[in-house]
């Protein structure tokens, strides 16, 4: 076993996908999701930010222009996740995925977090998520005890109207 941990501050940066048709993605990622385009490098990628950082998202079509999603039982992205900063935000964008008719592949209470979970045109699963505060987490014996129950949407949704 290694000696070496990762450090506390340590965190995961911008995402990277390949996608077949970058004009469907970007519709996706600006006109649903609201990320905003800060660089576009022709017909073939974007790199797009939630606040003006330099990107959380780029898409291309390098490897991937007309391609297919990976088939099923095979390796690669499972999903990735975009953390908002309060339940009501998680609650508004959960409402645009309803109001775009948009698929919903879950939703989900972690006890940690709750969870939304859908994909974008090219099936990349994404994973929007609001974190309860670290002194709201579960825990068994001073261990963070995860778990999967049905996500309150009612609760959820409830937090757009206050």
């Amino acid at each position: 076993m290694s000696d070496y941990i990762v450090p506390p501050a340590t965190k995961i940066g911008h995402v990277h996908l390949k996608v077949s048709d970058l004009e469907r993605s970007l519709w996706f990622y600006q006109e649903v999701l609201g990320f905003e385009v800060i660089a576009k490098m022709g017909s073939s990628a974007a790199f797009l930010s939630a606040g003006g950082y330099h990107h959380h998202i780029a898409i291309n079509t390098w490897e991937s222009l007309g391609g297919s999603p990976p088939p099923l039982g095979s390796t690669g992205l499972y999903h990735f996740a975009i953390n908002y900063p309060t339940r009501k935000d998680l609650a508004t964008i959960f409402d645009r995925l309803l109001q775009y008719n948009w698929p919903i592949d879950g939703a989900s209470d972690h006890g940690t977090h709750e969870a939304i979970y859908t994909h974008d045109p090219d099936m990349n699963g994404i994973e929007l998520a609001w974190d309860r505060d670290r002194s709201e987490w579960p825990t068994t014996n001073g261990k963070i005890h995860f778990y999967t129950r049905p996500l309150n949407v009612d609760s959820l949704l409830s937090e757009i109207q206050k």
